[in-house]
């Protein structure tokens, strides 16, 4: 059998020269017939146009010998002009002689000089050689080219300067005698120019460079530059021949000095032909060069619009990242370079942003500023074009940051954009870790593929539903995730912006901008991270219990320990619970001012006694005494003692009053290792011991018996699966409409239902998605069913079936069509006996001509629900933070301008939450959702940090894992007295970790809206000015003296006002300014009063009774804010709110529940805003 392998020939070898000429005759066969197919025609004339101009690399070739000859050329008429002499260039002798008898005079002209120079004869060989060769290839390329118009090819310019170039030299070849004739060679300059081009254009195309607009043009402006001071150098040269008789460095100075427009006059041509020459070249230059200057302008331009390429040399070098957005506003890119850069070991990064869009004005003056112009990089590009990705480098990129525009109309759209990004960046570069930002949850299932996944819609609605049980739970997260240095704010900056003397508040205790230093200082803990065997905070831990590594740890040094995480696990568990035992391996998170790496530790022993007694109390709250000195990153702590206090029995209950009043009552203390006695006297098991076994004839009788499971119907694909009190039985869907009755009920309204806890009411636009989000925690099996409010959902557009599946199975959730801007809507869906009313914004505002005026709808209704229902507890989504200033407005209120000119000042700081110090933002009644763009960004240096977020909303439920909760201090709490014992007192006994506290206090302006007197016979007598504005401010919820139930006192006040209208001022400055203060408070509680009435006057003509509805209970007089994980001397006061992670249930069950219920621990889920007067 024949080996066909062997009988195949060799591959033909590649085009050259010789294979040009012969072809393939080398090439034979036997036996068989070769049949070569060819692109083109296989002709003598196609195989010289495709070695010449259409095979790259060979036309590449010959360009770069075509530019070396015409370099070659003008090298030669240099030497040429070097060694020539102007009294031998004539062209016969007779003509020599004729002219040594003659001498120069200015009006006549010697064109001997000009037409007849002095070339040796090997020049003139070089110069004849190089002429003919350049002649054939100019002739060849001609005849290859050529398309049937011989016109076209002869009078191109390029053609024309070869031929009086080079048919000069080879006529001398046949004519002896003019030899010395002068050819104006030096104009191959721009036959070099001209092939110079066209081999770069061949360059390009070799090597597959496209972006290379920009190159081409400089090396035109330069080449044509050069080429024009060239020709004037040789033609002024040559010319004044006649006349001065110029070197070239002469004519090369002349030329410089008349381009640059200095013109010294010390060297000037002398003939007319030269000036004319001269005239000619400025001429050229003014109309040649600004044509080029004008393209290479708008080359520049544009290519600062696209931002060119970011450099492969700087990517292999240096670290970057890459941000890809679909528009980019000025807010969103400060609020990632300040976040991101915020990391000292991330300041050597470079951030290139890849964005479609053109640069914005602001964008592009911010990015001109030093501090970002050498680290931000704006490349205008597609993520979905590899060859922009290849010019932001993806493939060395350390991370690609993918966020979505949440300004367009239509999300979803917004989303399947996001989407294709992230799939696009993860096909042109698989390696690089992607962090993506999402809308719809329901889209959430097809990035899954990406390192990390923020949904702005699971994130949101979990956030609003912890806000109704754990107030302000939104800025305790937005603190979290932010990085601050905690700065506070100055007092006496605080104090010349209100102008408040300290002397009003004499009788205080304590400053007014108290509350400032302290939130200000504890907003800059963050959640950290370390190895228990390498950390000094918990490496004496080891083999302890969970909780009692977090109560000594806080102890000593002032760090709250939240969570751990298995080396061999990668899930993390919030507050395993005291069972937990810690081991060398584990990772353990922390909130801290600052990381443990950047602290240094002292410890001091001698006054131990004497920092002990100073921790006594005192009546006021003070500063932490631990000498926390945030300075650049490093923090000094003083190391207290961790010794256990004495305890006097394990007993929870507050002991006896038999012993002595100044003794401190005792705490059981946390044990090494936890027993199950001691898990046993946890209130929160014995609730859910006693739901689950012993329901009460109330609970039987009201039909509240739920089940716990995971609901079996999901919205959405990718929602994860969370335990949860659900119905028997789904709920029809008839029933689930609030306002109107079916066969099942006939109940219209919310009062009609006699719910026993208060509504929580959610006013959307649609019922999304993330709205599910918004139900799940709160129905989560740890909270009590008995505190489980009902949940209306006050929605623009009626739900789709698909979303009443999902909630059909959870307990009262009601839903109304309706809209906050109609009043009777709000008055059926039961605002007047609502805790919380949720205002989410509306996605069909979210987009405007102007910017911050899509927040505009959402803050007006917002501001009418604040002012006829000023008892109800709003939380507010916005769309733009810095809109949060309106909130609440009130023009005339000192205080909130006060406030106002910090946020202005901190901002000037370079603040990166200038927002934080409002009091809107401060007790969480507003939120918007970027403040969580900084979770994503975080991540890149924090990657648990979504992890952590997730399992304290409640998002994601982990075995063994804490939840989120909180707990009011009563006036039976308050023996408590410190934080530090608080932490004793949970820890030893529920196994709850406490991590901050949200206070509650009376403003103390007198500049308030809420503060006025109204003893008319105390404003009556001047003389006692003391009386006037005295209060007590220990007792912060005392209550004030309400008009509107002394309809004599308020005659009285009316008649004060009239009287007080018609006196003449005989006041101080100080005095009237307090009643024209006095006045107005007057106008605004009589306003008040119409719109009570107003209220009133609907909810009877609906036929609802307004008995629930008290106009002039309102919190306008308080201000809240939060301390996230405050110093362990820190004062507790009543009606404080501890935010707890309180341990899985499911963990452990105890054996027997107790039946004594502690106050300290029974009021998880009480409504939390409670009233609050001066």
């Amino acid at each position: 059998m024949v080996d066909l392998d062997s009988e195949v020939p060799p591959l033909p070898p590649r085009y050259r020269f010789r294979d040009l000429l012969l072809g393939d005759q080398g090439w034979q066969s036997d036996d068989r017939v070769q049949v070569e197919f060819y692109m083109n025609e296989n002709t003598f004339k196609e195989r010289l146009k495709l070695f010449f101009i259409k095979n790259q690399r060979s036309s590449l070739r010959i360009r770069l010998f075509n530019f070396s000859l015409k370099l070659l050329s003008c090298f030669l008429y240099i030497i040429r002009v070097l060694l020539d002499d102007p009294a031998q260039a004539l062209g016969c002798k007779e003509l020599n002689r004729s002219c040594s008898n003659q001498n120069y005079t200015p009006g006549t002209i010697d064109w001997s000089p000009i037409i007849w120079v002095n070339r040796s004869l090997p020049l003139w060989g070089l110069q004849v050689s190089v002429a003919l060769i350049s002649l054939f290839e100019t002739l060849l390329l001609s005849y290859l080219s050529y398309k049937g118009n011989i016109w076209e090819q002869i009078l191109r310019i390029p053609f024309l300067l070869e031929i009086i170039n080079a048919v000069p030299f080879i006529i001398t070849i046949f004519w002896p005698v003019l030899r010395n004739l002068f050819i104006p060679v030096f104009l191959n300059c721009w036959l070099a120019k001209h092939a110079l081009e066209n081999m770069i254009n061949d360059l390009h195309r070799a090597i597959q460079r496209t972006q290379s607009a920009m190159f081409n043009q400089v090396l035109i402006l330069i080449s044509t530059l050069l080429c024009l001071i060239f020709t004037c150098i040789c033609g002024i040269q040559h010319l004044e021949r006649a006349g001065n008789r110029l070197t070239l460095f002469d004519s090369l100075y002349f030329c410089i000095v008349t381009f640059s427009t200095v013109g010294f006059g010390d060297v000037t041509p002398k003939i007319w032909p030269s000036k004319l020459l001269v005239v000619i070249m400025i001429c050229v230059a003014l109309v040649v060069l600004p044509i080029q200057f004008e393209q290479l302008a708008y080359l520049w331009m544009e290519r600062q619009k696209s931002g060119g390429n970011y450099s492969r040399h700087r990517a292999q070098t240096e670290k970057h990242v890459v941000l890809c957005v679909s528009s980019l506003k000025i807010d969103l890119l400060m609020d990632f370079l300040n976040e991101f850069y915020a990391h000292p070991r991330l300041q050597d990064y470079y951030v290139v942003i890849l964005c479609p869009t053109e640069m914005d004005a602001q964008v592009r003056r911010v990015l001109q500023i030093p501090m970002w112009s050498q680290r931000v990089i704006y490349l205008q590009g597609s993520a979905l074009k590899d060859q922009d990705l290849l010019r932001a480098k993806m493939d060395d990129a350390e991370a690609c940051f993918i966020l979505s525009s949440r300004c367009e109309v239509d999300r979803t759209a917004a989303d399947h954009q996001t989407i294709l990004r992230a799939w696009a960046v993860k096909d042109f570069a698989p390696n690089c870790p992607l962090y993506v930002q999402i809308l719809k949850p329901e889209n959430k299932f097809h990035i899954k593929f990406a390192d990390h996944v923020v949904c702005e819609e699971e994130f949101k609605y979990a956030m609003l539903a912890l806000n109704c049980i754990c107030p302000a739970t939104s800025t305790l997260i937005t603190l979290l995730v932010h990085t601050s240095r905690g700065q506070t704010a100055p007092w006496e900056a605080f104090r010349q912006l209100t102008g408040t003397k300290q002397t009003l508040n004499r009788e205080s205790q304590q400053s007014p901008e108290q509350w400032q230093k302290m939130y200000g200082r504890c907003s800059g803990n963050e959640v950290y991270h370390i190895n228990l065997e390498e950390s000094t905070f918990f490496a004496e831990y080891e083999g302890k219990s969970f909780t009692y590594a977090s109560f000594h740890a806080h102890k000593k040094f002032g760090v709250c320990l939240i969570g751990v995480r298995k080396e061999d696990n990668k899930n993390i568990l919030l507050n395993p619970g005291p069972r937990y035992i810690m081991s060398s391996t584990d990772i353990c998170f922390y909130i801290n001012i600052t990381k443990e790496e950047n602290s240094a530790f002292k410890k001091h022993e001698k006054h131990r006694k004497k920092h002990e007694s100073k921790l006594s109390y005192h009546g006021a709250s003070r500063l932490p005494v631990h000498s926390i000195i945030a300075s650049m990153g490093t923090v000094a702590i003083d190391l207290q003692d961790t010794g256990c206090r004495t305890s006097r029995g394990p007993t929870l209950a507050l002991p006896s009053e038999g012993g002595k009043e100044g003794r401190r009552p005792s705490i059981a203390p946390v044990l090494e290792v936890a027993d199950s006695s001691s898990l046993q006297t946890c209130d929160l098991l014995s609730d859910q011991s006693e739901d689950e076994t012993t329901p009460s004839d109330d609970e039987v009788s009201a039909g509240l018996e739920y089940a716990k499971g995971y609901p079996p119907y999901s919205p959405y694909i990718g929602s994860s699966p969370t335990f949860c009190h659900l119905l028997h039985e789904k709920v029809p869907f008839c029933c689930l409409r609030l306002d109107k009755g079916c066969q099942h009920n006939y109940y219209e309204d919310a009062k009609a239902y006699g719910f026993k806890n208060k509504l929580i009411i959610v006013a959307a636009e649609t019922a999304g998605n993330g709205l599910y989000n918004f139900i799940v925690p709160l129905r989560a099996y740890y909270r009590p069913k008995k505190e489980l409010n009902p949940i209306v959902l006050l929605l623009d557009n009626p739900p789709d079936m698909h979303f009443l599946d999902a909630i059909c199975w959870f307990p009262m959730v009601y839903y109304m069509v309706g809209s906050i801007d109609n009043l009777d809507d709000l008055l059926r869906c039961g605002v007047t006996f609502a805790a919380n009313m949720v205002v989410v914004d509306k996605e069909s505002t979210m987009s405007a001509e102007e910017d911050y005026m899509a927040d505009a709808k959402t803050i007006v209704n917002v501001q009418t629900l604040f002012r006829l229902f000023s008892s109800l507890s709003i939380i507010t989504e916005l769309t733009h933070p810095a809109n949060m200033r309106f909130m609440q407005f009130r023009a005339k209120d000192c205080y909130s301008l006060a406030l106002s000119k910090l946020e202005k000042k901190e901002r000037e700081k370079g603040s990166n939450l200038a927002f934080m110090f409002r009091l809107p933002f401060a007790a969480g009644r507003v939120f918007s959702i970027s403040m969580l763009d900084t979770l994503l960004y975080q991540s890149f240096v924090k990657d648990y940090m979504i992890s952590i977020t997730r399992l304290l909303l409640g998002l994601d439920t982990t075995p063994g894992s804490g939840f989120l909760c909180s707990m009011k201090i009563t006036e039976e709490d308050l023996w408590i007295r410190t934080y530090a014992r608080l932490y004793q007192k949970l820890c030893s006994s529920t196994g709850d970790i406490p991590i901050g506290v949200y206070r509650t206090e009376s403003q103390k302006l007198t500049t308030s809206e809420s503060q006025i007197s109204i003893n008319v016979e105390e404003w009556e007598d001047t003389k006692d000015t003391k009386e006037q504005i005295s209060y007590r401010s220990n007792h912060r919820n005392s209550t004030s003296s309400d008009q509107s139930d002394h309809p004599l006192l308020r005659r009285k006040s009316m008649q004060w006002a009239r009287r007080l209208s018609r006196r003449v001022p005989r006041h101080s400055s100080k005095t009237a300014e307090k009643i024209n203060q006095q006045r107005m408070n007057l106008y605004r509680r009589s306003e008040r009063q119409e719109l009570a009435e107003l209220v009133k006057n609907r909810m009877k003509h609906l036929g609802l009774s307004p008995a629930g509805y008290d106009e002039m209970n309102d919190h306008q007089n308080t201000l809240s804010y939060i301390l996230i994980n405050p110093s362990p001397d820190t004062r507790l006061e009543l009606n404080d709110i501890v935010y707890l992670i309180r341990p899985d249930p499911l963990a452990y069950v105890p054996n027997t529940a107790p039946s004594r219920k502690d106050s300290f621990c029974n009021t998880v889920g009480q409504d939390t805003r409670e009233e609050t007067q001066l």
